[in-house]
């Protein structure tokens, strides 16, 4: 069984966390993002994968800028584990990230597939 999602554009590692002095913490559009991620896997009724997988990533980004796309790698990853398309993303044993053409507001297809 494979899980196949479009997703919003997934925040950077600086705008999903945020810190007040050593404590650290998901913040504002992490958490968007999140509700959003547990939305759209509620809604397309994904069952949670067990055993090793294999994930590929497109992303479309909003605009021209110049993005590292493992920036945004750990909030995509874990906002799937939090909607419950997998126990853990440890359980990743292979990643595949993808960029493609720009695409007004962004978007992200992701393909999750149990090897």
């Amino acid at each position: 069984m494979d899980i196949h999602l479009t997703l919003p554009y997934p925040p950077s590692v600086n705008h999903y966390w945020g810190q007040s002095g050593k404590r650290r913490f998901i913040g504002k559009k992490g958490k968007e993002f999140r509700a959003k991620v547990v939305e759209i896997v509620d809604r397309e009724k994904i069952v949670t994968l067990f055993g090793r997988l294999s994930v590929t990533v497109y992303l479309y980004p909003p605009d021209r800028r110049k993005r590292d796309l493992d920036n945004c790698m750990k909030s995509l990853l874990d906002a799937c584990e939090h909607a419950a398309c997998y126990e853990n993303d440890s359980q990743i044993d292979e990643l595949h990230i993808i960029r493609m053409n720009v695409v007004k507001g962004g978007e992200c297809l992701i393909t999750v597939h149990q090897l």
